[in-house]
């Protein structure tokens, strides 16, 4: 792409087709059903062992931190979902859902989601696009043959696309994406200037509990939040989604959020949102469908960047 120029040296047609070949579009933030003033989405990733396995990280200590959120974090979770009745979408890795096949019919059987979220928790942007989208297809067909519906969601396992994920995306039907960052609230994904009509449900590492409680025994990676403190962060992000009318949307891993400290710290965020009195639990399809039901309340992305150069 850069012919071995540095960044500083690449011509206009090549930095401006790089920002532009997945790019926010148009912003999707309608009126929420009822009287909601603030949508909430909860999502999990249960990765449970993929990311060891996807490493060769097979050591039984290493496995049995995954094991963990399968055997101990995943049942807490859906104790809390079940105590306040409400909705989440679990993103679940094909190896996971094999390995616990169980927990699909746990999900489904108390009106949860399952989405895709690869394989083995490949790393997607390593990938030719070949093995990207068979990847991304055996993954789709696992979930579909152990849950009886087909996914219409995906999650990549590392928050992040390559050259050819959108068009993977695209040729594989889904409804929804959850993987980017360009709002805080839902928009639709443009590949070269072009509306794709997927729906983004944007992710963001402070609505993560990785970063804070994340831990990697051989890295500089060692938890450095309090939950305390993380508790304080959500609740902000949720207060503040709330006062503009938007979405307010999480992700954690059985694996990290599901020990003693840290499910507290997850079920008094629920009470507090719970304790607002006007907000809509929803899974994230049906955040995508409502907002793709009733429009939106603003332009930007690739309108807003066609009318600058205008």
């Amino acid at each position: 792409m850069s012919d071995g120029l540095e960044p500083w040296q690449w011509p206009e047609s090549t930095w401006r087709t790089t920002v532009e070949h997945v790019r926010a579009g148009r912003a999707l933030r309608p009126h929420w059903p009822g009287d909601a003033r603030v949508a909430v989405a909860l999502s999990f990733d249960s990765d449970h062992e993929t990311p060891a396995l996807r490493d060769a990280a097979i050591t039984p200590g290493v496995l049995s931190g995954g094991q963990y959120g399968a055997r101990v974090g995943l049942p807490r979770i859906l104790a809390l979902l079940r105590e306040f009745d409400v909705p989440a979408s679990f993103f679940v890795p094909a190896v996971s859902a094999l390995l616990h096949p169980r927990q699909i019919d746990d999900y489904l059987a108390d009106g949860h989601e399952v989405a895709v979220h690869g394989w083995i928790h490949e790393r997607n942007t390593l990938l030719a696009r070949e093995d990207e989208l068979d990847l991304t297809l055996r993954s789709l067909e696992t979930l579909e043959q152990l849950s009886g519906r087909r996914p219409v969601g995906i999650r990549t396992p590392s928050w992040d696309f390559s050259p050819d994920t959108l068009s993977v995306v695209r040729e594989l039907g889904f409804l929804y994406d959850s993987s980017l960052m360009a709002d805080d609230d839902p928009y639709e994904l443009v590949e070269d200037l072009t509306p794709t009509g997927i729906v983004e449900i944007p992710v963001e590492w402070i609505r993560d509990d990785a970063p804070y409680f994340g831990m990697a025994r051989y890295t500089a990676v060692r938890p450095h939040t309090s939950p305390s403190s993380v508790l304080e962060i959500w609740r902000a992000e949720f207060d503040r989604a709330r006062e503009e009318g938007g979405l307010f949307q999480l992700t954690a891993h059985p694996s990290i959020i599901g020990h003693r400290s840290r499910i507290d710290v997850l079920h008094r965020l629920v009470e507090h949102i719970v304790a607002s009195g006007d907000a809509w639990f929803a899974t994230h399809e049906d955040v995508a469908r409502h907002v793709l039901e009733h429009g939106t309340t603003k332009d930007a992305g690739v309108a807003a960047d066609s009318a600058a150069r205008s």
